[in-house]
């Protein structure tokens, strides 16, 4: 295989056969159940990078139902996402994710940085209740519930929240083990097709476990509960802050003033 093929081919790993295709990737009868609610505000500061912004303390839950999608097939997923500004934009920060299927961890954690571990979340409907749930090996990590489309919720709120900037921190070490890459990414959803939108009442139980750490962001108050479905595009992300060259930056800019002064 010559070099040029090496390039041509080299969009994910392994070379000869990729964990998942090339994008775009759509997502077909996508299911939310978010539960937002209030934490530690000193807790919550503590684990978002800078230069991200905490507003409020709160902490958005999610579980998500993705039957179809693009080359990731059929999976769950679930984890935290935090409300955050970036140089005057609110949008969320991905906190941690946890799902069921390879190829979408290989995929977000390669292409756009997203925080995703090997679990096994679900979301199903139990008569009148939406139950979402999250087992990291046989221990039970997180259960969210919510009254089933009990009002319908304003689509133009819901969409809006969707089409917001989303953040995540990528990081892909060097062989020596030291960051090769370290940036703030962000993304959109888009193409969205919003199918349905509840709002009802809602509960959040979180337990800790040494790996999947959801319950360092306690739950003091579910403020929402929000159901979701909508078939929508995940856009590809691009770099808003490099870590790596940021320091190098600041020093230059030191050294000019030292010399101009």
């Amino acid at each position: 295989m010559k070099v040029t093929d090496v390039l041509e081919r080299a969009f994910s790993m392994p070379l000869t056969s990729p964990a998942y295709p090339p994008g775009p990737y759509r997502f077909c009868q996508r299911e939310y159940l978010i539960l937002a609610y209030r934490t530690d505000r000193e807790k919550l500061r503590a684990l978002v990078p800078e230069p991200l912004e905490v507003n409020e303390p709160i902490v958005k839950y999610e579980f998500i139902r993705m039957p179809d999608s693009t080359g990731f097939g059929d999976y769950t997923e679930s984890g935290q996402v935090i409300p955050v500004s970036f140089r005057g934009r609110q949008g969320g920060y991905t906190h941690c994710m946890f799902l069921n299927g390879d190829p979408p961890i290989a995929g977000g954690r390669e292409l756009w940085g997203f925080p995703k571990k090997l679990a096994q979340p679900t979301l199903r409907t139990e008569i009148d209740t939406l139950v979402g749930a999250l087992d990291y090996g046989p221990v039970r990590v997180a259960t969210g519930t919510m009254g089933y489309k009990h009002k319908a919720a304003d689509p133009e709120a819901v969409l809006a929240s969707l089409a917001a900037p989303n953040f995540l921190l990528k990081i892909i070490p060097h062989v020596d083990g030291s960051p090769r890459i370290c940036e703030l990414v962000e993304y959109h959803l888009e193409d969205i097709a919003l199918k349905g939108a509840w709002t009802g009442p809602g509960a959040l139980d979180l337990h800790a476990h040494a790996l999947a750490p959801v319950a360092e962001l306690p739950v003091l108050e579910v403020i929402s509960a929000t159901h979701i479905i909508a078939d929508l595009t995940l856009g590809l992300g691009k770099v808003v802050y490099d870590y790596l060259r940021q320091p190098a930056q600041r020093s230059v800019q030191t050294r000019e003033m030292s010399y101009a002064s």
